[in-house]
């Protein structure tokens, strides 16, 4: 573009149109005349960004759809068909992939971009005796969020197995579009107040202190459920009316019992050589109790933020049937 918007005349109108089958012309009141294509029109009218549209999910989905390393490691296609399913379902799961430390970042160099934190590139999850997060610790972790406290909210996140000899600490998910769904026609005003009150998130530790505002629902520019910023442990909800703190926690003692439901979640193992995709505000993850005393469970993770995956999935899209130009 090499002129500035603002410069535009506020009178400025259409004096003469006129149409064939495949665009509009039109002349206007400062002497320009120009012709657009319809498919350009359709497009300023209902816009679309180029990825496939979300697709709720419950637990009759069973497991997140699989994808080979081996192949999408050096295969476009098979990249292609990767991210098509994450960006439908907010989940896949990489398979076959090396057991080497590292191996995480590779995966997620081949979505996106990865997100360095004070956690570092990468960070390890294991048992950590006293840790002050969960994650580092054996004991059940119910559906959440990760770094809601973060500015931005990281967007996506891996976690790669490479050792699990327990048989506890099975990985569940559950997809905040179905959830928040359910809540919307149950309790409509309560989802209201989640997707409007802000709420303080804060983590601390030694060399750390990140605070951030928001509310739980998040909702896109077209009022749509984008995510959830969900961390029960670590949330501060802001002073309000009697009213409306009694609607606000009815909603979100609903939203917990929606999460939890088993009707949603899908639980499954995560073996040696798998990583599981997901992204980190639509699909909420925790995991299952497990005992240190079977044996060692080792994971690796990363973020990605989302512009990575969809601008690769575009970009493969070009020439393809039904990919843009």
């Amino acid at each position: 573009r090499l002129f500035d918007p603002h410069r535009l005349d506020v009178g400025l109108a259409i004096v003469d149109a006129r149409a064939d089958e495949a665009a509009l012309w039109a002349q206007f009141s400062d002497g320009h005349d120009e012709s657009f294509a319809f498919d350009l029109l359709a497009a300023a009218v209902d816009p679309v960004d180029g990825t496939p549209e979300p697709e709720p999910w419950d637990a009759t989905m069973g497991r997140p759809p699989s994808h080979d390393w081996r192949d999408l490691s050096v295969d476009d296609d098979a990249l292609c068909a990767a991210l098509h399913d994450f960006l439908r379902l907010g989940t896949v799961v990489v398979r076959d992939s090396p057991t080497e430390p590292g191996t995480v970042l590779a995966i997620a160099e081949r979505f996106g971009f990865v997100r360095e934190t004070n956690f570092g590139r990468s960070f390890d999850v294991r048992s950590v005796p006293n840790s002050n997060d969960l994650a580092y610790r054996t004991v059940a972790l119910g559906p959440h969020t990760d770094n809601p406290y973060r500015d931005p909210v990281p967007g996506i996140q891996l976690l790669h197995c490479l050792v699990n000899e327990t048989t506890g600490g099975l990985s569940s998910l559950v997809d905040a579009l179905a959830v928040t769904d359910r809540l919307r026609a149950d309790d409509p005003t309560g989802f209201d107040l989640l997707a409007s009150v802000a709420v303080r998130f804060r983590f601390r530790d030694d060399d750390t202190d990140l605070v951030a505002t928001r509310p739980i629902v998040d909702l896109d520019h077209r009022g749509r459920v984008h995510g959830l910023q969900y961390s029960p442990r670590m949330d501060q909800v802001p002073l309000m009316s009697t009213a409306d703190t009694r609607a606000y926690q009815r909603a979100r003692s609903r939203l917990a019992e929606l999460l939890n439901d088993p009707a949603y979640q899908i639980v499954f193992r995560l073996d040696p050589g798998e990583a599981v995709v997901f992204s980190n505000e639509r699909v909420l993850h925790g995991r299952t109790e497990f005992d240190l005393n079977e044996g060692h469970r080792h994971l690796q993770g990363c973020y990605i933020d989302h512009d990575g995956p969809a601008s690769r999935y575009r970009v493969l899209m070009r020439g393809r049937p039904g990919g843009g130009g």
